[in-house]
C-alpha cells in the first residue's frame, strides 16, 4: 500500500483521501466504491437534468455498470477494467430461464455501449472535479485509452411522393388523423408533437411554437419539458397543417361537449376522447397498424420526421431553413443527415444552371 502511494506521488498522481457523506456514514474517498460513487453522483449531481434522461442514467448504472465495476475501489478503476468492461457488454451470453432451458442473451448494440460510456465517463468526471481521482480513466479517443465500437448509422427510410399519397388516404377518418397529418409536414418529434399545446399555436400569424415536448414514464406521460438539445423554434407550415389543427380543435371541442364532466381539462392539442394526454407506445402502435397495412412495415413514426425534411429539401427549401424547423443544431449535420437528399439538389442545380447557360448564350 505505502509503495503505491510513493509511486503515485512520484507519478503526480496521488490523491489524498477525503471522508465523502455516503447518507447514513462517512467513507475516506480511497475506499469508495464505484458503484458507491454513482449512487451519490445520480442523487447529488443531476440537479436541472431531465427526469427521463436521470432514469436513463439509473438504468444504465443498475442494469451495466454496477455488475460489472461497481464493487472496484474507485480510484484503481483503470482504463483496461472499463475495456474489459465494455468488451464483455457487446458479447452474446448464454443463461437459463425459469424453465431451466439455456437462451441466449444478445449483447449490447454499439449504440448502447457509447451510452453506456457516456454515463460511467460523466460520473467520473465529477470524480475528478472533486478531486477524488486525478484523472478520467473513462478517456477515450485521443484524450484516452479506452477503445469504444464503431456506430454504423442506420439508414433512413423516409416515406418518398407515392408512400405519402398512400398515407395520407389511408389515415382519413382516423381518430389521429390530425396528429399524424401535422407530424408529417411539420417534421416534430412525437414528444413535441404529444406536448403542443393550443396556446403555442397562433392562426392569425399560422405559426406554431415548438418549446415543449411531453416526456414519458414506463407506462404513462409525466409532464412537460424541455424539447431535445433544448432548442425551441418556431415555424411557419403550409397552410394545409393549420387547417388540420383547425379541424383538431373542432374535433376537440365535440369530444368535450359529449363527454362532459368526465373531460379531463387540459390545453393540449392532441388527446383522447376524454381530454387525456396521449401516450407515447399507444400512438407509436397505432400508427405501425396503420403504415403496415398500407405496405410499408418498416416504417417508424420518426420516419414522418425524416419524410418532412426529405419533402422540404426536395421541393426546393434551403439546409438552413430545414434546420431550425426540425430543431438541430447546426445546418451541418442536416446535410449529413439527408446527403441523398442533397446529392440530388446539386444534379437539380446543375441543371438549372445549363438552362440558364443556354438562355445567356442565345442572348448573345
Amino acid at each position: 500500500m505505502l509503495a503505491r502511494i510513493i509511486a503515485a506521488i512520484d507519478a503526480g498522481t496521488y490523491v489524498a483521501p477525503t471522508e465523502i457523506d455516503c447518507g447514513e456514514i462517512m467513507i475516506q474517498s480511497d475506499k469508495l466504491t464505484v458503484g458507491q460513487w454513482l449512487d451519490i453522483w445520480i442523487s447529488e449531481y443531476l440537479g436541472g437534468v431531465k427526469a427521463r434522461t436521470v432514469e436513463n442514467y439509473k438504468s444504465v448504472c443498475k442494469n451495466h455498470l454496477n455488475p460489472n465495476i461497481g464493487a472496484v475501489k474507485l480510484p484503481e478503476l483503470s482504463p483496461h477494467i472499463i475495456q474489459i468492461m465494455m468488451n464483455r457488454l457487446q458479447k452474446d451470453s448464454k443463461y437459463k430461464d425459469k424453465n431451466g432451458k439455456e437462451q441466449i442473451k444478445k449483447g449490447l448494440s454499439a449504440k448502447t455501449i457509447k451510452n453506456t460510456h457516456g454515463v460511467l465517463h460523466a460520473a467520473l468526471q465529477q470524480a475528478v472535479v472533486n478531486d477524488y481521482i486525478q484523472k478520467n480513466p473513462a478517456n477515450s479517443g485521443k484524450a484516452g485509452k479506452v477503445k469504444l465500437p464503431r456506430i454504423e448509422e442506420k439508414e433512413i427510410k423516409p416515406l418518398d411522393d407515392e408512400a405519402i399519397a398512400v398515407f395520407l388516404n389511408s389515415i382519413q377518418g382516423h381518430i389521429w388523423e390530425n396528429m399524424f397529418t401535422v407530424t408529417l409536414f411539420t417534421g416534430a418529434r412525437q414528444a413535441e408533437i404529444l406536448g403542443l399545446t393550443w396556446d403555442r399555436i397562433d392562426f392569425k400569424r399560422g405559426t406554431i411554437r415548438i418549446d415543449s415536448q411531453l416526456e414519458r414514464g414506463k407506462r404513462e406521460s409525466i409532464g412537460l419539458d424541455t424539447p431535445k438539445n433544448d432548442k425551441s423554434r418556431s415555424i411557419t407550415p403550409a397552410p394545409f397543417v393549420m387547417a388540420a389543427l383547425k379541424a383538431e380543435r373542432r374535433r376537440q371541442l365535440e369530444w368535450r361537449l359529449r363527454a362532459g364532466p368526465a373531460w379531463v381539462s387540459s390545453d393540449y392539442v392532441f388527446t383522447n376522447e376524454l381530454g387525456q394526454t396521449l401516450v407515447h407506445g399507444t400512438v407509436s402502435k397505432s400508427f405501425k397498424r396503420i403504415i403496415t397495412k398500407t405496405g410499408f412495415p418498416e416504417t417508424r413514426f420518426h420516419d414522418l420526421r425524416h419524410s418532412y425534411a426529405t419533402a422540404a429539401l426536395s421541393s426546393g427549401d434551403d439546409v438552413k431553413t430545414v434546420q431550425e424547423n426540425l430543431g438541430h443544431h447546426d445546418p451541418g449535420f442536416t446535410l449529413k443527415q439527408y446527403g441523398h437528399v442533397t446529392e440530388k439538389m446539386k444534379k437539380d442545380s446543375s441543371a438549372r444552371m445549363e438552362r440558364y447557360i443556354e438562355s445567356v448564350k442565345q442572348i448573345g
